[in-house]
């Protein structure tokens, strides 16, 4: 997730708003638990920390469990349902996304995850144009996972334009 924050912040930027992305990592390296926080607005930003979340995205059980209180009443949850099985009860407005399987089945890893995820957030809230993503995927990764990336997003994007009609 902290690249998909990355790309979601640079995005932000494109569009001609304010961001601020900061990231933390647990203790162990890659797969351990890894927080990404975006705040993205069009004045200035006066402190660089999420202290609500507007949206908050779970690709695990322990992002839900540990995260959740944090998330505004009327705030956005999209979940991995791949990966979270028990969702305690909120007043968000709830989404789930089987991200990390999409992603094993259709692109080969579940690290692409994080794409289809981040295209799900895209397409349910706009808080960033398609096109800005799209241009910040290009300039993120490696020119080598570029394709993937994208049609891992446009999944994402796809399957919210399915759920909403």
């Amino acid at each position: 997730m902290v690249l998909a924050g990355q790309i979601l912040g640079r995005a932000a930027v494109y569009d001609g708003k304010n961001a601020v992305q900061t990231q933390s990592y647990g203790a162990e390296a890659r797969g351990s638990a890894a927080k990404s926080e975006v705040i993205i607005s069009d004045g200035r930003i006066g402190f660089p920390s999420v202290r609500k979340y507007d949206m908050l995205i779970a690709m695990s059980q322990t992002a839900v469990d540990k995260h959740l209180k944090d998330l505004k009443e009327n705030g956005v949850l999209i979940v991995d349902s791949s990966m979270v099985q028990k969702i305690p009860e909120t007043k968000a407005n709830f989404f789930k996304i089987q991200a990390s399987e999409i992603a094993e089945k259709t692109f080969g890893a579940k690290i692409y995850g994080n794409m289809v995820m981040l295209g799900a957030l895209t397409g349910l809230t706009k808080a960033v144009s398609k096109e800005s993503v799209i241009k910040a995927i290009k300039e993120t990764v490696s020119v080598k996972t570029v394709k993937t990336n994208l049609n891992a997003f446009e999944k994402g994007l796809t399957l919210v334009a399915e759920m909403l009609s």
